[in-house]
């Protein structure tokens, strides 16, 4: 890119195996490392030339975030070596070759945020090696093929155009990061998801999937769980205390009524579902001590809530209680998306009780 000089130090008349970005084993390239990684630094400019498939050695192959253009070669399923390929953040387009699975030593492979289009191989997903799969922020379209590396720990596919159902069998055990959000992806995850028990990250939200969540999730050792705006029905019967930090299941057609063991969530979104009854007492104990920082409950069909109305709620806390079947008894700010009316109507909560 203008402002590079970044080749300008390759020397022709000397040994390649000193170039910068170069690293050999013997006469061999086994790595190359492209652009300067130092942050601000302008990355490259250019296409990926099919003459990389002749570096028979290589193992590890990366570009640094700029302008490269064009397609993946399809020569690079000659690099029978290659463990390592992460080419984010450039302008590369066209379709993933369907010849990377013939990789079978690839550990991790970085697309993600470029252009790619067409489906995501099912000759990737039966890699057998694989610990990495990034190929968020593309264009990519199509299943979620089936993964069978008993090694694949991080899945990301959030921000394509996915879509259709995953099987009960389509991803390992092993996972532990799993975002597929902002795809079209529908279907019932209650049968994958409980085999998922490793899973310290979930994101599913912005689709459309459907059915139950399992209560088991509640119990995986997850930081952060998204399953905002999808079409999941039915009660949520965590089977324990629930401890993971944030949990997000706004903007679905969950109904029944709100477990009090949901209580020891820092961070919980539960708007604009369909549940009805009082709010469990130890969310309000917990409220009032400052254990809970975000409350958001607008938006359902909600009766009540024992609280006082001159209850000081800590500064740190935001509950938002607003377009349930009560009148809000605090008067709590909410976020501008909640509205501005305080109680539903009076005529859909006799018809939702009915």
């Amino acid at each position: 890119m203008p402002g590079s000089n970044y080749f300008s130090s390759w020397d022709f008349t000397s040994d390649p195996c000193n170039f910068a970005g170069v690293y050999c084993d013997g006469d061999k390239v086994i790595a190359l490392n492209l652009g300067d990684p130092r942050a601000g630094s302008p990355g490259l400019t250019g296409r990926l030339d099919p003459a990389i498939g002749k570096l028979s050695g290589l193992a590890e192959f990366t570009v640094v975030p700029g302008r490269i253009i064009g397609t993946l070669p399809q020569t690079m399923s000659q690099l029978k070596n290659l463990r390592f390929l992460a080419v984010s953040r450039n302008f590369i387009s066209g379709e993933i070759p369907a010849t990377i699975g013939q990789l079978r030593g690839l550990q991790t492979l970085d697309l993600s945020f470029n252009q790619l289009s067409g489906s995501i191989p099912w000759s990737i997903g039966a890699l057998p090696a694989l610990s990495n799969v990034i190929l968020c922020h593309n264009r990519l379209s199509g299943s979620v093929p089936p993964f069978t590396s008993h090694t694949l720990t991080r899945l990301d596919l959030k921000h394509n155009d996915l879509s259709g159902s995953l099987s009960p069998t389509s991803l390992p055990p092993s996972l532990q990061y799993l975002s597929l959000s902002w795809n079209r992806l529908d279907g019932s995850m209650d049968g994958l998801l409980p085999r998922l028990n490793r899973l310290n990250y979930l994101d599913l939200s912005m689709n459309r999937f459907t059915g139950s969540i399992p209560g088991s999730l509640f119990s995986f050792p997850i930081s952060s769980l998204q399953l905002q705006r999808n079409s999941f029905t039915g009660p949520v019967q965590p089977v324990d205390q629930v401890s993971i930090p944030t949990v997000d299941l706004s903007f679905n057609r969950l109904s029944g009524q709100i477990s009090p063991l949901f209580s020891t969530v820092e961070n919980l979104y539960l708007n604009n579902n369909r549940f009805i009854g009082q709010v469990p007492a130890s969310f309000v104990d917990r409220l009032l001590a400052a254990n809970i920082q975000i409350l958001y409950l607008q938006h359902n069909f909600l009766t009540g809530i024992e609280i006082s109305p001159s209850a000081e709620i800590p500064l740190s806390s935001s509950l938002c209680l607003q377009y349930n079947c009560m009148v809000p008894p605090v008067q709590t700010p909410c976020p501008l998306k909640a509205g501005r009316q305080k109680t539903r109507p009076t005529a859909q909560c006799i018809e939702w009780r009915g």
